[in-house]
């Protein structure tokens, strides 16, 4: 598989590009930025640094700063003033930025590989709509498109309660980039609730003691102890690992429906929701845009990252 990640490097971003890092089938051609979960000035040493603690070199393109119109709000509550879980530990950054911009990277490497690409974004869309802006011709070229984002049911995690964070982040680019996908897939926020890992196993996997296993613990255990305590969840929620998961093996998906997907840009409570047409083409006529994932093997992502975390 010939990959590009487009991150906003939080850290369920970083677990999902480890998943990716570790499986030799895999060939990461490039990984761009973008603003999101932090600043893109934190997102690109982020990005580095896990490329320095896993001993892999790939070339890594900066890309848009901002959302396309509105304010932008970041999620250090849940990711840490860094974006890693304020990770200690870093290593001197032997690694450097790419000099090429990410979005005409992006034009780049769709056409030098073209058909053949999976394009994978796990913040929000920012880049990859400026790239059909420059190039309406680039989604043809994509061979597979996920991103994670959107709610299924309505059930948000941002102030606007029905927006999912990555697209409340930049609505008019999910907007742009979902109307130009003829065929993507998509990871809700919903997906993510039902398919935690129960604390059991996540404990098991932060006692992995390899430089892989210790990395995951160290960028993981702020946000663990947030929501098993203060919100009391019962899970350890995997939002970008479990788009990258079923990304990297489609056998763990266990329920899918191709609908009609688009971005609501305009209501005063609901700006920033994923609008799915479950009926069909009764109510707009737009064919069935997105592959929408309803349930995955969480023992298989498990196992994934099992694999991953005994590397070292």
């Amino acid at each position: 598989m010939k990959l590009i990640i487009d991150t906003d490097a939080g850290v369920d971003d970083a677990q999902a590009i480890m998943l990716a890092l570790s499986d030799p089938a895999v060939d990461v051609l490039g990984i761009t930025t973008l603003t999101g979960n932090v600043h893109i000035r934190q997102v690109n040493p982020n990005v580095l640094t896990i490329l320095e603690i896993m001993n892999r070199d790939v070339p890594v393109y900066a890309g848009i700063d901002r959302p396309l119109v509105q304010e932008w709000e970041d999620a250090a509550e849940f990711h840490g003033g860094d974006g890693l879980g304020n990770f200690q530990d870093r290593p001197p950054l032997t690694r450097s930025l790419e000099d090429e911009h990410a979005v005409p990277a992006l034009l780049r490497l769709s056409r030098e590989h073209a058909g053949e690409l999976t394009l994978i974004a796990l913040g929000p869309l920012t880049n990859i709509a400026a790239a059909v802006r420059l190039d309406p011709d680039f989604p043809a070229r994509v061979k597979q498109f996920v991103f994670m984002g959107g709610t299924i049911a309505a059930r948000g995690n941002t102030p606007i309660v029905t927006a999912e964070y990555n697209i409340y982040t930049d609505p008019e680019a999910a907007y742009i980039t979902l109307a130009a996908f003829p065929d993507s897939t998509m990871l809700s926020w919903e997906t993510t609730l039902a398919h935690g890992f129960a604390w059991d196993k996540f404990n098991r996997l932060c006692a992995i003691d390899t430089v892989n296993g210790r990395f995951f613990k160290a960028i993981s255990q702020a946000t663990a102890e947030r929501l098993e305590g203060a919100y009391q969840r019962p899970a350890y929620l995997l939002p970008d690992p479990l788009a990258m998961a079923i990304t990297l093996r489609p056998a763990l998906i266990r329920q899918s429906g191709k609908y009609h997907v688009t971005v609501e840009l305009n209501g005063r409570h609901t700006r920033g929701q994923t609008v799915i047409d479950y009926i069909g083409d009764y109510i707009n006529g737009e064919r069935a845009n997105c592959n929408v994932i309803q349930k995955l093997d969480t023992d298989g992502v498990y196992e994934m990252f099992v694999e991953a975390l005994s590397q070292s």
